[in-house]
């Protein structure tokens, strides 16, 4: 589903969230960490802090007593709960007692639910895949619940997942702790609810919002704490996959993700890939990621505000820089994806505002691959087209040369506003050099394929200079560089502001690092 990187709604009120105010400790342990603190010269409207969902080491208890009228399933009965699903009608409550429950010993026994399902664990409920079954609660059936249960081990196969296999609708998965498994934790639906989750040590994501058909809308991904995703490595194993990190987003129609604690994911954090549209990510905190804390990737209209970024990229920032690649690895990394009015959603252009990033690799980068667009062979997501056409067969030549089709075969940076965010980087912390603490706005040198009307530098001059991409109002705190145009033009500050792309207007510089 991914790339490379060259190429490539319930209110938080009505959750029982255990929040924390952010504390100094290490981001390896149970406590999260502490944005640094604002001083007279931070932007006053930088959020200076983001709670934190600590849900994997205070999970919340589930009832002690089954609710009136629910069906006991009882651990000492191999297979019992997925039986009793199958005996009972549809909206039938079953409470899972104190223990280890198990499914029969085959590979594909799982709990085929049925619609208005709801499952709810006793504290100390688990259901264990013994690393013998694939899945877990599957089936087509709308509005099933999953509350205050423990699901482990099972090993769904690759871009596969353990609950809700089958991405049906409606489904709610609340106060649960999906770990150790294969695969992905869980798949999505549309207007599926993930809240208040542990979603720890999985074999590839923490969540893959995939769904057949390209039909997930209005999902809803909050007060989670989403660590250690990506076991399996997935990048080594398969290298270029784009397959790996916390939470991955295929084509998602409307999505908001808020305060969730995104953290020690080896690969990005969120990554939202190919076509999705109408995000809001807000109030989250994303720290410690191996790659990028967030991806987003040929997609469209986005809203990214008071966040706290802080020590992402390290590991694959220098694995980088130490083998001579100057590329601009990035903390938030816009790629292909821009505001388009014409997609309907509730921005018509990508908003980073409000957000503090403190002590990561490196900052923004916004990029474009000019040889990426509809029918190239460049474009790894095979088979999609830009959500502008519908028939992806008329970017061709010779249509594709002239208007509409030019602009609307491309997926394009444009119309991302990035202000009112405080950038923070002490390169005595990250232990980083001239490699580090980069902005960026940049495409490569159009090439391919032979029949490419974006050959040269069409791409990196629009996306530099015609395409409304836009910082301003900014407060950045160390030696920040900024690149523009393609990789090897590097600027200093009164350059990034004085000559092309004239950008940060209203920001403010301190060269010093540290907050």
């Amino acid at each position: 589903m991914g790339i490379k990187w060259r190429h490539g709604a319930l209110s938080a009120a009505t959750l029982a969230l255990a929040l924390l105010a952010v504390t100094g400790c290490d981001s390896s342990s149970d406590e999260p960490g502490t944005p640094g603190t604002s001083d007279a010269r931070s932007k006053p409207t930088a959020a200076p802090t983001t709670p934190v969902a600590r849900v994997c080491a205070k999970p919340a208890a589930g009832p002690e007593k089954a609710p009136a009228g629910a069906v006991t399933v009882d651990p000492k009965v191999v297979g019992d709960l997925a039986e009793k699903t199958k005996s009972n009608p549809p909206k039938t409550t079953f409470w899972l007692k104190p223990g280890r429950h198990r499914l029969e010993s085959d590979r594909y026994a799982q709990v085929m639910t049925k619609k208005g399902n709801r499952y709810i664990g006793a504290p100390g409920a688990v259901l264990d895949g013994r690393k013998k079954n694939q899945y877990a609660f599957s089936g087509t059936a709308d509005d099933v619940t999953i509350s205050h249960l423990t699901v482990q081990r099972f090993v769904a196969p690759h871009n596969e997942g353990v609950v809700n296999h089958d991405m049906a609708d409606g489904w709610v998965i609340e106060h649960t702790k999906i770990q150790n498994n294969a695969g992905a934790g869980m798949m999505a639906g549309a207007r599926q609810q993930v809240r208040a989750n542990c979603l720890r040590d999985n074999g590839q994501y923490g969540m893959n919002a995939y769904k057949t058909g390209d039909s997930i809308k209005d999902l809803v991904v909050e007060g989670n704490e989403v660590v250690g995703n990506n076991t399996g490595n997935w990048e080594r194993r398969r290298p270029g996959c784009g397959c790996t990190g916390g939470i991955k987003f295929w084509a998602v129609d409307g999505a908001d993700i808020r305060g969730n604690w995104v953290h020690d994911n080896r690969g990005a954090g969120l990554w939202a890939d190919n076509n999705n549209n109408d995000f809001r990510i807000e109030g989250n905190l994303l720290e410690a990621n191996d790659g990028a804390a967030l991806m987003y990737e040929t997609s469209y209209n986005a809203v990214i505000r008071n966040n706290t970024f802080r020590r992402n990229n390290w590991v694959e920032g220098r694995r980088n820089a130490d083998r001579g690649d100057d590329f601009p690895y990035a903390t938030i990394y816009v790629s292909e994806s821009g505001g388009e009015p014409r997609v309907r959603a509730r921005t018509d252009k990508i908003e980073i505002y409000r957000n503090v990033l403190e002590d990561n690799w490196n900052g923004i980068t916004l990029w474009e691959n000019a040889d990426r667009f509809c029918n190239s062979p460049a474009n790894t997501s095979t088979g999609y087209c830009t959500l502008l056409v519908k028939d992806t067969d008329s970017c061709k030549r010779p249509g594709i040369t002239k208007a509409p089709l030019y602009a609307d075969c491309r997926w394009k940076t444009q119309r991302v506003d990035i202000h009112d965010n405080r950038f923070d980087l002490d390169p005595s912390v990250v232990d980083c050099g001239d490699d580090c603490a980069r902005m960026a706005i940049i495409s490569n040198y159009g090439t391919y394929p032979k029949w490419s009307p974006y050959k040269g530098k069409r791409v990196s001059e629009a996306i530099t200079e015609k395409q409304r991409n836009r910082w301003h109002d900014n407060d950045y705190r160390g030696p920040w560089n900024f690149v523009a145009g393609d990789q090897t033009r590097t600027l200093d500050s009164g350059q990034w502001q004085d000559t092309p792309p004239r950008q940060d207007a209203g920001s403010t510089f301190v060269r010093q690092g540290g907050g």
